[in-house]
């Protein structure tokens, strides 16, 4: 922490070096992370290798991967969940098939950190790079800390508001392979509950997000169903260890769809055995 808070100032200035042709390449990108890593945190250069199997950066030490670090153009990602969803589907992605346990996405502005779980992401850190105190939260990312496990249990999609992505996003031509789509329901792995495998479309299940990353407001009752009782006399079967998780994840959907107490007054069945599940296992606090 001390390190953190001496070499915070130097880094905000180098940062601003950098950036300080306005329109400016991903690999500018690359050197801030490269300097919050090594010159702000306790990373050495050693730690960090570049595209590797297409993951932008990834952090090890003593043989030990720790975190994969998708990287963007600086100034295309924001504080939204939904515009943050593409690079993290890519990370994870990567992680998946390195059997990395976290990600991260970051354009130079913003960094996002967070923790791959069965069937999704759990919030790690969350920092905006301008900021001109040095944020404690990067802690958890330094080589210390990254190994360690958050208390904070709160899903990834739970953080952010929801501001809708372009679906063009997806075909970028200079992302490396393209985000996987599901071939039944041609939406990429962030759009569903439950992600298997980032790398196998046929492990997803419960859509529940549209293309555009808002709510689907049909499938999402549908997806609670099948878990609860069953949708259709069709039950959808994910491992026991990452129901839990799945149904909070759609319990801040709805949460952020308006269908939940208080803001619902009469809520549907649906949305009441759902309440009643939170209720019975103590987890109403963490929508």
């Amino acid at each position: 922490m001390q390190r953190l808070q001496g070499a915070w100032k130097a880094f905000a200035t180098i940062r601003q070096d950098r950036l300080r042709h306005g329109e400016v390449a991903e690999k500018v990108a690359e050197g801030i992370v490269e300097d919050l890593l090594t010159g702000v945190l306790d990373w050495t250069k050693g730690d960090i290798t570049y595209q590797i199997d297409y993951a932008d950066i990834v952090l090890s030490r003593n043989l030990q991967k720790y975190l994969v670090i998708e990287v963007k153009k600086p100034g295309t990602l924001r504080l939204g969940r939904q515009s943050l969803a593409v690079a993290l589907a890519q990370a994870l992605r990567y992680a998946h098939a390195q059997h990395i346990g976290q990600v991260a996405v970051s354009d130079g502005y913003v960094f996002y950190a967070a923790d791959v779980l069965p069937g999704g992401l759990q919030h790690r850190v969350v920092v905006n790079l301008a900021d001109p105190q040095p944020p404690a939260a990067l802690w958890w990312v330094s080589v210390h800390g990254v190994y360690r496990p958050m208390e904070d249990s709160r899903p990834a999609e739970s953080l952010f508001a929801e501001e809708p992505y372009p679906a063009t996003i997806q075909n970028q031509p200079d992302q490396g392979p393209s985000v996987l789509l599901h071939r039944t329901y041609r939406l990429p792995a962030c759009c569903f509950a439950w992600v298997g495998d980032a790398n196998k479309p046929s492990t997803w299940k419960l859509p529940y997000l549209k293309e555009n990353g808002t709510i689907d407001d049909k499938r999402l009752p549908k997806a609670i169903q099948s878990l609860l009782t069953n949708y259709r006399g069709a039950k959808v079967r994910i491992p026991e260890s990452g129901v839990g998780e799945v149904l909070l994840r759609l319990a801040q959907a709805a949460k952020r769809a308006n269908l939940l107490p208080p803001e619902s007054v009469h809520p549907a069945p649906v949305y009441q055995q759902l309440i009643l599940w939170l209720e019975q296992n103590g987890r109403s606090s963490e929508i």
